[in-house]
């Protein structure tokens, strides 16, 4: 049996929020050589729980297999200006002190707020929500920026499509970078996902044709990834000058392309770390960094261990599944 997720139910839920926990954590891929999650979908309490479009979810579970759950995952409140029961927040807390990993999506974060998990934490939520979530509770420090926020025991992350950035993070953590992309593969989704909240914020407007340059110019650099990559190198392939492609660039990814190619490359250099003998000398240049303090110094920054630590806790196994060992708690990329 595999770890225990948990993901709670509540009453005029959209379909979607609990979705994305159990396409991730509740499928089986029969391709992937391990022991895989063992996940519950639970409520406060046990029977039918409506949800959006009229259906009715029924489970036999409730906050007793919360509190007992090796992952408590909270995707959303049903009202951000209304406190939890005093049954959630007391699961929660229970779980936490257990040892449990608690993660929310969206709103979910008020339900962690209430219960204290916050408190003194840095966390995020829907930008939406993020004003409301510092005026209620205010030891929490909310940064309404990132895609997710990993704080080791506690996990925030914005509105509702963040929160497969984060199970697919959380995947990482337990089984690897090879499994994790695997998984992001067969749900047609990018492993990891650059920027923040921001490029969002606003009302979405029709593609421009210059997003179509700048996508084929970073799938060139993906596939060039080895080889010295300049701004200008960029801008050739997308047939822009390099101030516009700058331009565009920040608005369709969020980020500058430099801290996005460092960032592919520290991605790209995590499968060579759990599946080959290669020297970490070997594994930057593989992945384009000019030296191998340069590519430590990114990869910390990045996952926040060293590639060595990350190489002894992701190693992958002669039987294919992941050796993990002590280190769980990594962070995104820094959004910019």
């Amino acid at each position: 049996m595999g770890p225990t997720v948990s993901v709670l139910a509540y009453e005029g839920m959209s379909a979607f929020e609990t979705g994305i926990v159990t396409e991730v954590f509740g499928l089986r891929w029969p391709e992937l050589d391990v022991d895989w999650y063992e996940l519950t979908i639970c409520a406060e309490r046990p029977g039918a729980v409506r949800v959006v479009g009229g259906a009715t979810l029924s489970t036999p579970h409730g906050l007793d297999v919360v509190a007992r759950a090796g992952t408590v995952v909270i995707p959303s409140v049903s009202d951000v200006t209304a406190e939890p029961t005093p049954e959630l927040v007391a699961a929660l807390r229970l779980a936490h002190q257990r040892g449990a990993r608690i993660v929310s999506i969206c709103s979910g974060a008020f339900a962690l707020a209430a219960a204290g998990l916050l408190d003194g934490r840095r966390a995020t939520t829907h930008w939406r929500y993020a004003d409301l979530l510092r005026r209620r509770y205010p030891r929490v420090e909310v940064d309404p920026n990132p895609l997710y926020i990993d704080d080791r025991d506690v996990l925030t992350s914005a509105g509702c499509a963040a929160g497969l950035d984060l199970c697919l993070h959380i995947v990482r953590q337990d089984f690897g970078a090879a499994v994790a992309n695997a998984i992001a593969r067969r749900l047609v989704v990018p492993p990891h996902r650059d920027g923040g909240q921001a490029q969002y914020v606003e009302a979405a407007v029709a593609p421009a044709p210059e997003d179509g340059r700048i996508a084929e110019s970073m799938t060139w650099a993906v596939q060039h990834l080895a080889e010295p990559i300049t701004v200008a190198a960029l801008a050739r392939r997308a047939a822009m000058s390099a101030r516009s492609y700058l331009r565009h660039f920040a608005r369709c990814a969020g980020t500058s392309p430099i801290r996005w190619l460092i960032a592919q490359r520290v991605q790209a250099s995590l499968g060579l770390l759990e599946t080959t003998d290669a020297s970490i000398d070997e594994v930057a240049r593989a992945v384009g960094f000019d030296t191998a303090v340069t590519y430590r110094h990114h990869f910390t920054k990045a996952m926040r261990t060293s590639p060595s630590a990350y190489r002894r806790t992701f190693r992958v196994s002669d039987r294919g599944g992941a050796v993990r060992g002590g280190v769980r708690g990594t962070s995104p990329p820094s959004p910019t």
